[in-house]
């Protein structure tokens, strides 16, 4: 049996670039796609957290450094400049992999600088 399982997040990226008249994607800083384990042109899961929308599309690499998340294409009909965003990328594992499984997750700060990794989502408490 394989699952389906949460590879990677990027959690509240903020928008730096909404550009309409590009062709469709997402860039994202080169150093984060490293340190998230996120492949150039891996399909990703976008997430509005400022207006709800949710959409898919693929990871470009962004300038090393740059700090950008840009979203291109139609897609940036769904995101503008300052919005905060979860990204995620998805991958199948096997029962073995499972084992030992865990994912890449990136906190961005209010300022969408990286404030922090982790290997897990903290648990939530009612």
């Amino acid at each position: 049996m394989h699952a389906i399982m949460l590879k990677a997040k990027l959690h509240r990226a903020q928008v730096t670039h909404s550009v309409l008249d590009y062709e469709g994607s997402c860039a994202i800083d080169g150093e984060w796609l490293d340190l998230a384990g996120i492949r150039e042109y891996e399909q990703i899961q976008i997430y509005n957290v400022d207006n709800g929308e949710r959409f898919t599309t693929y990871a470009i690499r962004g300038e090393e450094g740059s700090r950008i998340i840009s979203v291109n294409g139609a897609a940036a009909h769904k995101a503008g400049v300052g919005h905060r965003l979860i990204i995620c990328a998805y991958a199948h594992y096997s029962e073995a992999e499972l084992a030992n499984f865990k994912p890449h997750v990136l906190y961005m700060g209010a300022d969408g600088e990286l404030s922090h990794t982790s290997n897990a989502i903290p648990v939530q408490v009612a």
